[in-house]
């Protein structure tokens, strides 16, 4: 039987990324990131939030470095690795996420750029993320006079 190590997480940074050097020069970007879970509490869906350390190596960290900030949406495909050392004679171990490849989701919360409208999120979390799904555009928008849209749908 063959193992397997695969990991597919989408998340907001929970702090800006950072971008540091080995001795030999090699580039390693570090940084966090929330995911949330939804999950059933009596009579209530609560969101819990997850935390999870990425580890970027090479070009790819140092390129991505800069657009990698706090409450950024991220995409990662990676797999897990455990970092085992022993400190004060006692064994530790962490496990992160070695990041094989890292897409840029979305635009950050409440930051416009380009013309593009600032976005408010409501009911945010530890996470970042909204518990309900709207939105509200602090900039302005054209909205759709197509009113008989919703009636054309078949179910």
């Amino acid at each position: 039987m063959v193992d397997l190590n695969h990991v597919v997480l989408i998340g907001r940074l929970t702090r800006d990324a950072e971008l540091k050097y080995t001795a030999n020069g090699q580039a390693v970007c570090k940084f966090s990131i929330a995911v949330n879970r939804r999950r059933k509490n009596g009579d209530q869906w609560v969101d819990e939030a997850n935390f999870f350390d990425i580890v970027l190596w090479g070009r790819q960290g140092e390129a991505l470095n800069q657009y990698l900030v706090k409450g950024k949406l991220v995409g990662i495909d990676g797999e897990l690795r455990q970092d085992r050392w022993e400190q004060d004679g006692q064994n530790r171990s962490k496990v992160e996420i070695i990041a094989n490849n890292l897409q840029l989701l979305g635009t950050n919360p409440g930051i416009g750029s380009g013309g593009q409208p600032n976005y408010e999120r409501n009911n945010t979390n530890a996470a970042g993320y909204g518990t309900s799904s709207s939105y509200q555009s602090s900039g302005t928008t054209q909205e759709s006079n197509n009113d008989s849209f919703a009636d054309d749908i078949p179910f």
